[in-house]
């Protein structure tokens, strides 16, 4: 079957040419304009020496540039490689080398740095540079005179996009995502929360990480919507652009949230706000709780799923419907398990606790270059995910945690987030994260950071009997760190491997 993602795009330019595609500021672009840049861009790829099946890393935070690259490379019938504009120059070479891109485009403020990437990754890589290029090739010159009308066509199972994982347990791995995956992942996305032509959606989630990529642009896309770009988040930003553009629908991670949650609304209108959707790590119930009375209205609804499988596997499709603390049901197509040590299937229940497991149209196609890893995270047939949780009688599922993530204290299973859930309850706490530190007499001992609220105090003394009044003796923190801040990744998830360096 002959089909380029890049269709999406078309479509929406051919339905409604003249409508806001993309919105920075001030600033913005019609479907009409973008399909145009993007097809001067695909022409400019060719005219380059680029051909079918070649990947070009993009190297961007979320501005036009990203989009307009995006979907001109998709239209030239080349594999697109997001990267982390924070990387560092070895991390850069190594991506351009594994997924063998012949060209980078990147942002001026992170060019220097890219430059030496592409100069240890070989003669074979060209850089363009949006912005402030310097000595070095400016995007500009990548834009052909003419649009290229003409999307290559390719098969429904070539490479779209390479994803790469975030390297928790060793070198990123590239999760190939075809064509067709992801022109499902934002069909059916779109479709289970009723997406709306006129609805108009804020990207500031990073456009180079899976959710904001599928879940974000290209549902909005798909759907005919609007995006409004935030390149980095900002509480006020946010706010400014919910305001101005009478945003609809909001993603976001649970420290988004939370820092959402604490926000000054006085004079602030965010009514058009309809829907907002939690992903990429579990938000706890206070949040919820707390963020919908500061904005009624527009309820959260937490989704699942990963780099491998488009950023969907499950989700609550309402507010009616929805279980907080559930990471919701199975999406279209989708087939949803929970399983033992020994891959055989649990029943439902929360004492049933097993790996999730995946299959369906939204799994990768593997990982690039690494057959050993996709069978071993394929084993059976289903994607193995490394995430613990369970099922209910009803088809809804609970993570109960990262199954790295697991503190096994004195023999006892202790899931973090179970505690997690316990420290916001506080109400001195800002954010929390329990991670597990090794221990010669128990194996692990739980450790909590706690960052704290503007305004309020607390001290570790305090979080420890907190905790240990609602949890069993073996599960509550021995030890609260207070923390200015804790880390994170670039799209805002909590980086617990910084945490655990700190022990």
């Amino acid at each position: 079957m002959s089909f380029n993602l890049a269709t999406i795009l078309r479509e929406g330019a051919l339905a409604h040419p003249d409508k806001p595609m993309l919105l920075l500021g001030p600033h913005a672009l019609t479907y009409g304009e973008v399909d145009t840049l993007a097809g001067r861009l695909a022409a400019g790829l060719r005219a380059a020496g680029l051909r079918r099946g070649d990947a070009v890393a993009v190297q961007l935070p979320n501005v036009p540039e990203f989009v307009v690259t995006y979907f001109g490379a998709l239209k030239a019938g080349l594999t697109v490689v997001p990267l982390n504009p924070l990387l560092k120059a070895p991390e850069i070479a190594y991506h351009l080398r594994d997924s063998a891109a012949r060209l980078l485009v990147t942002f001026d403020a992170f060019a220097a740095e890219a430059a030496r990437g592409v100069a240890d990754a070989g003669d074979q890589v060209r850089m363009h540079v949006v912005g402030d290029a310097g000595d070095a090739a400016r995007f500009e010159e990548l834009y052909a005179a003419e649009d290229d009308r003409d999307i290559e066509p390719m098969s429904s199972e070539d490479t779209a996009v390479i994803i790469y994982t975030s390297g928790t347990t060793g070198r990123p791995k590239g999760a190939e995502l075809t064509h067709f995956q992801m022109y499902m992942a934002c069909s059916v996305a779109g479709d289970t929360f009723a997406y709306r032509d006129d609805d108009v959606s804020m990207a500031v989630l990073p456009l180079f990480h899976v959710f904001g990529l599928s879940s974000v642009m290209n549902t909005a896309v798909y759907s005919g919507a609007t995006l409004v770009l935030v390149p980095r988040f900002d509480v006020g930003a946010v706010l400014d652009g919910i305001e101005q553009h009478r945003v609809t629908v909001f993603c976001g991670v649970p420290t988004m949230f939370i820092a959402l949650m604490h926000a000054d609304l006085s004079g602030r209108d965010v009514s058009a706000l309809r829907i907002c959707v939690s992903g990429g790590a579990s938000i706890p119930g206070e949040v919820i709780k707390g963020f919908e009375a500061a904005y009624p209205g527009a309820p959260i609804l937490e989704g699942y799923g990963l780099s491998e499988t488009c950023a969907l596997a499950t989700f609550n499709r309402s507010a009616e419907e929805r279980r907080v603390m559930s990471i919701g049901k199975r999406m279209w197509g989708i087939e949803v398990r929970v399983v033992d040590d020994q891959d055989n299937p649990l029943p439902p229940g929360p004492d049933n606790v097993g790996e999730i497991v995946l299959r369906g149209h939204n799994v990768m196609k593997g990982y690039r270059g690494r057959p050993d890893a996709t069978a071993e995270a394929m084993r059976g047939g289903w994607f193995h995910t490394g995430d613990i949780g369970y099922g209910d009688e009803d088809g809804f599922f609970y993570i109960v945690d990262r199954k790295k993530d697991l503190v096994i204290r004195g023999g006892f299973n202790v899931y973090p987030r179970e505690v997690e859930e316990v420290l916001h309850e506080h109400p001195a706490v800002l954010e929390a994260a329990v991670v597990g530190r090794s221990d010669d007499r128990l194996g692990e001992e739980v450790v909590a950071f706690v960052s704290v609220r503007p305004g309020s105090s607390t001290t570790p003394e305090e979080m420890v009997g907190f905790c240990k009044e609602r949890l069993a003796a073996y599960k509550y923190p021995r030890e609260v760190r207070l923390v200015e801040a804790l880390p994170k990744g670039p799209s805002g998830k909590v980086l617990k491997t910084d945490l655990r360096a700190l022990l």
